[in-house]
């Protein structure tokens, strides 16, 4: 180490001052031996290798501890390439031969290394300074000493910063360090986003500046005791927001102190409660209005006790009705029909006619009584057309003129663009003649009738306080009169079954009963407006069909009564019932068969020929009369049918309404209404039977037979369950080109669709089991891309009730409206 000069250690080395000093020392004494031992044992006992590096050979002279430092045994040559391959690739751009253009190549620098013995990462420190003379090569002199353990202490400090400075940055709450001024300098992201701020306009700012002014006083005085003594509090403020807003938030606010105790800043915890003071609030006001509250709690709930009532009342007169409606009206027809015939036997005797209409006028009399009961408790079948109320109404004036009498001044107005409504037109006219009826007996006779029809809304707001009653358009009939008007509290019990203000015997009070049913039953809403002395207003709400107007045909006197030839089934329990029918319809000319329950009817089907089916409706028994009626159109295809009842509960009436394709003649019914319902439905199956035979033949001299199928060739499943109608489509289909295949009910369609594709499926409405509107909303809701057509005689009416989009193919069609249905479906 004689080549190592003492001041360079003295200067360079770090930790190495005592070793300058015994060098300083010995140069005193001129004794450099004893020098250059006291500087030997400096480096070691501070672990500082020496070393010099001749560049122009890449020869190394070090020390022992320097050997140490890279784990190089004591006999091995050191060269400068040895220890560039030592150290980490990472680091050699950092030591002396890849640095030799700058000023000092041995800078002091900071690198890794592999030791040569164990091969275990070590950081070094080393520094050394170029030494010329003159005729001597170039040579560097420097120092290493290892520094991995303040390497290691730096980076776990590193890393436990960077842990704070996360745990800081993504804390959910907000974190805020301020001076002590109460400046922010620090803040993370759950605060910015808080008080809607990045961070760079949060540092510097003051938090007096966004604290509000009533807080304001009670946070300063806090801060300034925090600050003097170091106790924290919380303390919950309002925050202003760039938006306009102000935040509520929950503040906890401390004293961070250095070691000797000294305060350095202040730490700030906080969290949004601005959502638990709009609760608190809301809560506080909630219990200021208790007692209104209470009221309208209460109100509300005896308005739906009421409405329970009533319900329940209905239900109860329902039940009622249902149970003696089918008895009693059985009883009318056999006394009814009897009288009839009686009416036929009597000849010229007149005090006997005229003791028969007495009493067949009594039997009509009992027979409205039953139909105003089922009206009111909503279970009359009722059968709804596409009307225009304000053609309706005109229809009935010279009918009310004569009814009510020239006393009584009529006027009636009907409103520009009248919508259209789904009603049963028969129904609502005895409605508005009740109705009529009753304000002539509250005008005693004299005064100004008022009959309006318009269009109206009922919004969300009106309907609120209602039960049952959807906002939407409606057709409103206000029935309007001048009379004597009603208490509060007959008002009350308007609707009530049998409750009338008129002397005994004047007035069943069913009248505004009935209405009240039968307007519920056409999911309407109907309202009274009265006062005493100056009169009564009824307001009928119908609910909007956009459908076109279903254009009835009017009877124009009395028809004839007209009998036939035809064989026709009596299927009825009620012996007298069966008895009196089988007498009327021999007496119209007809042959006649009876059975007394579908078992024997089905016995006597396997038998004889029969053009059409009378049966009841409600029959004991297995067999059900639908069932029956289905039955029968498979063993006898042309056969009619026409159900018959008092009250035909839910058999083939659904929703209030009768089922699409069904007949019903209603108990009890006279010789004239029997007689021209038959004519009525034997006229449909010849239409029927007609048109399939004009569309076979216009099939045969249309289209050739078969037709090679195309790529438009389409499969279709026609559902059906008339056998000799599925023939005739599958037949003309086929015609057309397309595959097709045909069953007889929904059941087996729909496990035709579950096991096969379909493209179209052309299905009649009214099936046995589910229905063809079933049947497409089960297709539907499957998802599978299948076309309806549905093949109907009743329009497009009941399709739009039931909200399906499909095309409509109204029977009797030909050839060519097929093909067109198939071609735009």
């Amino acid at each position: 180490m004689s080549a190592f000069p003492q001041e360079f250690v003295a200067t360079l080395l770090p930790g190495a001052q005592d070793a300058a000093a015994f060098a300083t020392l010995g140069s005193h004494d001129g004794n450099r031996s004893v020098t250059e031992e006291f500087l030997r044992m400096a480096q070691e006992a501070g672990g500082i290798g020496s070393f010099e590096w001749f560049p122009d050979t890449g020869r190394m002279v070090v020390s022992a501890t320097y050997r140490r430092l890279w784990g190089l045994a004591p006999g091995v040559e050191v060269t400068a390439d040895m220890l560039i391959g030592l150290t980490d690739e990472r680091d050699r751009a950092k030591l002396g031969p890849q640095r030799m253009r700058d000023d000092n190549p041995l800078e002091y620098t900071e690198y890794r290394i592999r030791r040569a013995d164990t091969g275990e990462m070590r950081w070094l420190a080393r520094q050394g300074e170029v030494v010329t003379r003159a005729g001597e090569p170039r040579r560097y002199i420097g120092v290493s000493f290892d520094i991995t353990g303040r390497k290691q202490t730096e980076q776990a400090l590193r890393a436990s910063q960077d842990r704070l400075a996360a745990i800081f940055g993504q804390a959910s709450v907000g974190l805020s360090e301020l001076d002590l001024t109460g400046r922010f300098r620090r803040v993370n992201g759950a605060l910015c986003h808080m008080l809607g701020r990045t961070e760079d306009e949060m540092l510097g700012l003051h938090m007096d500046d966004i604290i509000h002014p009533d807080e304001l006083e009670e946070n300063r005085a806090l801060v300034k005791r925090l600050v003097a003594t170091g106790q924290p509090f919380t303390l919950e403020k309002r925050y202003f927001k760039p938006d306009g807003n102000w935040v509520w938030i929950s503040s906890s606010m401390s004293r961070l102190d250095d070691e000797a105790g000294q305060p350095q800043a202040l730490i700030a915890v906080k969290t949004d409660i601005t959502e638990r003071r709009r609760v608190e609030a809301a809560l506080r006001d909630l219990n200021d209005t208790l007692e209104q509250r209470v009221g309208r709690e209460i109100a509300e709930r005896d308005k739906a006790e009421e409405a329970l009532r009533q319900s329940q009342k209905m239900e109860a007169v329902g039940q009622l009705t249902g149970g003696v409606a089918h008895d009693f009206n059985n009883v009318l027809q056999i006394i009814s029909g009897n009288l009839h015939l009686l009416q036929l036997q009597a000849g010229g005797d007149v005090m006997a006619r005229k003791r028969l209409d007495m009493a067949i006028a009594a039997v009509e009399r009992g027979a409205r009584l039953s139909s105003q009961l089922l009206a009111f408790a909503r279970r009359q079948p009722l059968q709804p057309v596409v009307s225009d109320l304000g053609r309706l109404v005109s229809r009935m004036d010279d009918l009310l003129r004569r009814t009510l009498g020239e006393a009584i001044e009529i006027v009636t107005v009907v409103g520009s663009g009248l919508w259209n409504t789904l009603v049963d037109p028969g129904q609502i006219e005895n409605v508005i003649l009740n109705l009529a009826i009753n304000a002539r007996d509250a005008m005693q006779g004299a005064g100004r009738l008022t009959i309006e029809v318009g269009n109206t809304v009922l919004d969300e707001y009106y309907v609120n306080n209602l039960l049952d009653v959807p906002s939407g358009q409606y057709v409103m009939l206000s029935v309007t009169d001048t009379g004597s008007g009603m208490t509060p509290e007959v008002l009350q019990r308007a609707f009530e079954p049998f409750f009338t203000t008129k002397r005994e015997g004047e007035g069943t009070g069913l009248g505004l009963s009935m209405a009240y049913g039968f307007v519920k039953q056409s999911r309407g809403h109907i309202k009274i407006h009265s006062e005493v002395g100056q009169g009564t207003s009824i307001k009928i709400y119908l609910p909007r069909s956009h459908s076109e107007e279903s254009h009835q045909p009017v009877r124009e006197g009395r028809e004839q009564e007209l009998g036939g030839s035809e064989t026709i089934l009596v299927v009825e329990d009620d012996a007298g019932v069966r008895a009196v029918v089988l007498d009327m319809l021999a007496a119209l000319g007809y042959r006649v068969l009876s059975a007394e329950n579908g078992a024997d009817a089905m016995e006597l089907l396997k038998r004889q020929h029969v053009d059409l089916l009378f049966t009841d409706v409600v029959m004991p028994g297995a067999l059900r009369s639908p069932e029956l009626a289905v039955a029968a159109r498979e063993m006898q295809p042309d056969i009619a049918v026409l159900f018959t009842s008092g009250y035909p509960q839910n058999a083939i009436v659904h929703g209030g309404r009768l089922d699409a394709g069904l007949e019903l003649l209603s108990k009890p019914y006279r010789r004239e209404d029997l007689a021209r319902k038959l004519r009525h439905v034997f006229n449909n199956r010849e239409q029927e039977i007609a048109a399939r035979q004009r569309q076979l033949e216009a099939a045969v001299g249309l289209l050739p037979p078969q037709p090679p199928i195309d790529d438009k060739s389409l499969r279709v499943l026609v559902v059906e369950d008339n056998a000799d109608s599925q023939a005739m489509v599958c037949e003309l289909i086929g015609m057309l080109g397309h595959t097709v295949n045909g069953v007889c009910n929904g059941e087996e369609a729909w496990q035709l669709l579950q096991e096969h594709d379909v493209d179209v499926l052309f299905t009649d409405i009214s099936l046995p089991g589910i229905s063809g509107i079933d049947l497409a909303r089960r297709v539907r809701e499957s998802g599978r891309a299948v076309r309806v057509i549905f093949s109907t005689g009743y329009g497009k009416d009941a399709l739009d009730q039931a909200g399906l989009h499909a095309t409509v193919l109204r029977k009797p069609y030909d050839l060519m409206d097929l093909k067109a249905a198939l071609d735009n479906s």
